[in-house]
């Protein structure tokens, strides 16, 4: 990863290791039909409102923010995506969970995951991404897809080793099934993202040890 002179304006553009993969394949799988955009190295605490220069000067540490380059990771870019919200909107959408944390006692146990919006806004056309860190603890289902959902690479923000445990699925509605722990109780993260919204929220998963009855 670098740094671009950002005295100038710069187009840093790249193809991720998936539009690579797609391009590979041919037969017009690399086709581009959507874009984002996202503010990862943006720190917005830097307004100065109380700069002694004035107004011109208020945003002037965050103009002079680093600018990186493109990654060609893409599960690691585009934390903080930019959303278009209808102009009366007086207050951010924030991601819920209905019913979570979540614990299982035993294996089969289930429950079904059901986000919603807090604003009155939806994410019914591209529905929600979820990330279950720990694979062993649960699986995860979709119980209702998004209808929009095109098939794009989720961002996970997981390092390798987390990466290689977790699971991920597109949809409206979700089910975690407990499944049997022989060793120890699992305790790990499920994260739920508004693909049209924006933002995100965690909750935390426990599944208890498995008691072994002998006869």
């Amino acid at each position: 990863m670098g740094y671009l002179n950002n005295t100038e304006i710069i187009v840093d553009a790249i193809l991720t290791k998936k539009g690579r993969e797609l391009l590979a394949k041919g037969e017009d799988q690399f086709n581009i039909t959507q874009f984002a955009l996202a503010d990862d190295e943006v720190d917005y605490t830097l307004w100065d409102p109380a700069h002694p220069n004035g107004t011109t000067f208020y945003g002037q540490a965050i103009e002079n923010l680093p600018l990186i380059e493109a990654v060609p990771d893409e599960t690691q870019v585009m934390r903080h995506k930019l959303v278009t919200l209808p102009k009366a909107t007086a207050k951010m959408p924030i991601v819920e969970i209905v019913g979570g944390p979540f614990s299982f006692t035993n294996p089969g146990d289930a429950v079904d995951v059901v986000p919603n919006v807090t604003t009155g806004l939806t994410n019914d056309t591209l529905g929600y991404t979820a990330i279950l860190q720990n694979s062993d603890a649960c699986v995860l289902d979709v119980v209702e897809s998004a209808p929009g959902f095109t098939g794009a690479t989720i961002p996970t923000f997981l390092g390798d080793d987390e990466q290689k445990q977790s699971i991920s699925a597109v949809g409206l509605k979700f089910r975690l099934t407990a499944k049997a722990q022989p060793i120890n109780k699992i305790e790990t993260k499920l994260t739920i993202i508004g693909n049209e919204t924006g933002g995100s929220t965690s909750v935390t998963v426990t599944v208890s040890k498995t008691t072994q009855t002998i006869v």
